[in-house]
């Protein structure tokens, strides 16, 4: 079970990672991007709480 739950965490953490990763490779206005990153790490904070069980 704590195996599981911990590989369900570095899977999703690693997904943040790639995808504020790509969002470094487009070709946007720095606010905007700005914006975009805020968004990923919010949702990536959020289902990291899910898997922790706290939602």
């Amino acid at each position: 079970m704590a195996a599981s739950m911990l590989i369900s965490i570095l899977i999703t953490f690693l997904v943040i990672i790639l995808v504020l990763y790509l969002v470094q490779r487009l070709p946007l206005d720095g606010r905007i991007r700005q914006i975009v990153q805020i968004i990923v790490i919010l949702i990536g904070i959020v289902s990291l709480l899910k898997y922790l069980a706290v939602f």
